[in-house]
């Protein structure tokens, strides 16, 4: 990139940190204090504002630069994670928004202790909870050292380093500082930010091929050296009886485990009712939704565009499409509006990476102060204390995340994201659903969905080719490889649902019917709901 494109580019990022730290600043001088502003936010966002900041969560770096760079690769096979993403919610907004916002206070664990033995359960919940919002936070990561390395011009392992070093350290600032409020202002400006610059380069591709989406499909197809093949089913999950099951396994992982999402589920306690949370679900699914179609022209503008051979040259992984895209239908290189094209969608990109960052960190945070730290304090620590802990959680969560994300540089982002979304419909969705919906779920089937779901998923990923056995692997130079799925979702999320029922039925504890059918009123009426 040239020195335009660099100092640019620069000023809008520094223009953005600004803002944000500006946000947290307030934030932290308007809180009130206590777990609830903390963890919450006091509950006072409207259902706009909160649909808002649902939707700035949940459109992270994997969906602008992971799920585009995977359909200018691979064609059709990279719609899969467009329709995936977005399909989810629906079984977010039916199953899960309202009642969640009326059974729990702050966590997952909440909604699941209301009628188990609490010590049990919270820890399991928390681990959970912990490890898909590391995984999530390590695609974050990845995606912001590509950006930074793309926007310097150098691909040196050093300026990748920087880059993920830097987003560690002001996610850890605007947690700590600035608690749920500042997080979710945050996130609604980069919601705004992000929608605007997709809506922006859609228009751009739709202009440059005259509104004719066939005629944009036929370009990406020549231009991608497989014709019309680009444009069918198996270019990446077509090569033989494990790549379709992959297909499969990613699938159900994408559609399954928004819903048991920590930093997703943390949002509907930001409102004050569970209408509110359900009218804030219906705001992000209409946001969502409509930038997931523009992915779907990003994708394939990038491939009819720029070409899939130059954005695998750029970066192997495709998550420098978008970036590409903006600097070609700017001008090009060199050009004044290349470079402003191109140095605007960078720097919303990487407002992207800084506010999913600081959901995921402040949901994971809380985790281990309100479930794990909870579980195991004396009585006498208030939730003052509780707060204290979220806060160096978040320091020590932040450096796993860092030095993860170092590991794992060269791995598409959509694809991390995919592994975590495995491991949430693995080991949080089955206890979730169970604990809603079945009159004789015990602790013992909680405590055994979520370690059975768990455990088997990282194990499998663990012996899966995207730890070892192929080049484009973590450790390429060793092979333990002994699973052959990238994706564990079709084994692991049975095992979770298994478990728990097995754990349920095989239990001495009777289930404790009274609690249940409380939990059902106050789940469904809202009444007593905090």
């Amino acid at each position: 990139m040239t020195e335009h494109h660099q100092t640019l580019a620069l000023v809008l990022f520094s223009a953005f940190v600004a803002v944000t730290l500006a946000i947290t600043t307030w934030a932290g001088r308007h809180r009130r204090g206590g777990a609830e502003e903390f963890y919450a936010g006091g509950r006072l966002f409207t259902p706009l504002e909160n649909g808002l900041a649902i939707a700035g969560d949940y459109m992270s770096a994997a969906s602008f630069l992971g799920i585009s760079g995977l359909i200018a690769l691979y064609g059709y096979d990279g719609l899969l994670y467009s329709v995936g993403f977005f399909v989810a919610w629906l079984v977010v907004l039916l199953l899960v928004a309202e009642l969640v916002r009326n059974c729990g206070r702050f966590t997952l664990a909440d909604v699941v202790a209301a009628r188990m033995r609490e010590r049990p359960v919270r820890i399991a919940a928390g681990l959970s909870s912990v490890t898909v919002s590391v995984l999530y936070l390590v695609a974050q990561m990845v995606g912001a050292g590509t950006l930074v390395s793309l926007l310097l011009g150098q691909a040196s392992g050093a300026a990748r380093s920087w880059a993920v070093i830097g987003v560690g350290a002001l996610m850890v600032v605007y947690v700590s500082l600035g608690g749920m409020r500042a997080t979710t202002w945050i996130q609604i400006v980069k919601a705004v930010l992000l929608m605007a610059g997709a809506l922006a380069l859609t228009a751009l591709v739709l202009v440059r091929f005259h509104g004719d989406f066939d005629q944009l499909l036929r370009a990406a197809a020549d231009r991608s050296g497989h014709g019309r093949d680009f444009l069918a089913p198996g270019l990446k999950y077509g090569g033989g009886w494990a790549a379709r099951l992959d297909f499969i396994s990613l699938a159900v992982a994408l559609v399954l485990g928004t819903a048991g999402l920590p930093h997703i589920l943390s949002r509907f306690y930001t409102v004050p009712t569970a209408r509110a949370a359900r009218r804030s679900a219906v705001w992000s699914i209409g946001l969502i939704g409509g930038f997931y179609l523009m992915t779907i022209v990003l994708g394939f503008g990038a491939a009819a565009v720029v070409g899939p051979g130059a954005v695998r040259a750029s970066n192997g992984a495709g998550n420098t499409a978008v970036p590409l895209l903006a600097l070609d239908l700017g001008g090009g290189s060199g050009s004044l509006g290349g470079t402003v094209l191109f140095a605007v969608v960078a720097a919303v990109a990487f407002a992207t990476i800084l506010a999913v960052v600081a959901g995921i960190t402040l949901a994971s945070s809380a985790s281990v102060a309100h479930d794990l730290y909870a579980s195991l304090r004396r009585r006498d620590r208030g939730p003052l204390r509780e707060v204290a802990v979220a806060r160096v959680a978040a320091v020590v969560i932040g450096a796993v995340a860092i030095a993860l994300g170092l590991l794992a540089r060269d791995l598409n982002v959509a694809f991390l994201v995919g592994l975590a979304f495995a491991l949430a419909a693995s080991a949080n969705l089955p206890v979730l659903l169970y604990s809603l919906f079945w009159r004789r779920f015990t602790t013992r089937g909680a405590v055994w969905a979520v370690y059975g779901g768990l455990v088997p998923g990282l194990a499998l990923v663990v012996l899966s080719p995207v730890v070892s056995g192929r080049p484009s692997s973590l450790f390429p130079g060793l092979d333990f490889q002994y699973f052959p799925l990238e994706n564990p979702g079709l084994v692991s999320i049975p095992l979770g649902f298994l478990a728990g029922w097995l754990g349920a039925v095989t239990s001495r504890e009777p289930a404790d019917e009274a609690k249940h059918a409380e939990t059902e009123v106050r789940a469904l009426t809202g009444a007593g709901a905090v």
